[in-house]
């Protein structure tokens, strides 16, 4: 079997991080006799450096082409925001957006699973995490607040009253097709749902609980309940337990799901996969580009790495060698080596390019 992969490092610390995630993928394609052809290309402020934009159609036509598509980060530094005048308003993180809606990829996958090794780097106590911690976010992609139509009315004569406005949109739809997506995911795990949303404020949060009775009667063997979006932020850190699946729109889903990252001890330990319609796939950690460690060797690539797995999973249909992949992590982190986000004293400090070095002998030694 072999499978066309792009790989999109991006900026910041995203080319180590891919780097690290490439070699893994080797050692599975040796395990499992597997080859893959690795097609790099750029996005982000990389490419708007190089092409003008942050994402070229050169890298949207490769990565339609592709069985998927692996991106490190995107984003310069915030600080420099070397972009806020350029011409025709692109900044890099534009080109994350835009290649989502490109490959139509409508489902934000981010499990937060909580390593039992790790316990001890969570901000939350034994007794709320408890074991076996794992959620698994279900976030729409390619509407809502982030994609509606923005402007701004600038009043000339008494600047206190501008005002901006950004368009919040769904259809039925959209919403259908993120729910189904969230079910279905249910019935493979422990068929419990919560829809979250806001819709004691929101019509278009009462248009979703409408939907989702509908999508509900083809699922008869998920519970499903909702829950207002300031409660779950709440329940995430008071009993993180009670969830399974979450589903829930684009903005809604991108802050539950960094929150839930720090529950299980870094957002370096969190992975993504973007699906659509199709089995292409993009898939990539849920962090920035951290510009500000880029080069130093200190990034925690086991996001990136076990994006790699979702990829197996979702894209290929490759159980055995998704679930290899979880192992060797997992022995790594048994084995006390820690990279600097997660480390305290008594474990063994590593960094980068030696996590994913450790990574591979156990995926080459069975874990």
């Amino acid at each position: 079997m072999t499978k066309r992969i792009v790989i999109l490092p991006g900026d910041g610390i995203g080319p180590e991080i891919v780097m690290q995630a490439v070699m893994v993928l080797h050692e599975i394609g040796d395990k499992f006799n597997h080859g893959f052809i690795i097609d790099e290309q750029m996005i982000g402020e990389v490419a708007l450096d190089a092409e003008g934009c942050s994402l070229p159609d050169k890298t949207i036509a490769k990565c339609k082409q592709a069985d998927a598509v692996l991106l490190g980060a995107v984003g310069g530094d915030p600080n420099i925001n070397r972009w806020k005048n350029h011409p025709t308003g692109d900044r890099p993180e534009k080109g994350l957006l835009k290649i989502r809606k490109e490959l139509n990829l409508f489902s934000n996958l981010r499990p937060a699973i909580l390593y039992s090794e790790l316990k001890d780097a969570s901000p939350l106590k034994a007794e709320i995490i408890g074991n076996n911690l794992d959620v698994m976010i279900v976030r729409e992609l390619t509407s809502g607040i982030y994609f509606g139509k923005k402007s701004r009315v600038t009043d000339a004569e008494n600047d206190e009253e501008t005002y901006a406005t950004d368009e919040l949109f769904y259809s039925k739809k959209e919403i259908r097709r993120i729910l189904k997506t969230g079910f279905e995911i249910a019935t493979k795990r422990n068929n419990n749902v919560v829809v979250v949303d806001k819709a004691n404020v929101l019509e278009s949060s009462k248009l979703w609980r409408e939907v989702t009775a509908e999508v509900a009667n083809d699922f008869p063997s998920v519970t499903y309940s909702h829950m207002y979006v300031d409660n779950a932020a709440m329940q995430l850190v008071v009993n993180p337990k009670q969830f399974d699946v979450i589903i829930t729109t684009n903005m809604f889903g991108d802050i539950l799901s960094d929150e839930a990252s720090m529950i299980t001890g870094s957002i370096g330990m969190l992975p993504s996969a973007s699906l659509g319609e199709t089995t292409l796939g993009l898939y990539e950690p849920s962090h920035g580009s951290a510009p500000d460690i880029a080069g130093e060797d200190i990034a925690n690539p086991i996001a990136t790495i076990l994006s790699v797995a979702m990829m197996f999973r979702y894209s290929f249909s490759m159980e055995a060698e998704a679930a290899a992949i979880e192992a060797a992590v997992g022995k790594v982190l048994a084995d006390g080596y820690r990279t600097k986000d997660i480390y305290t004293d008594g474990f063994k400090l590593v960094g980068t390019s030696q996590m994913g070095e450790l990574i591979c002998e156990r995926i080459v030694n069975n874990g």
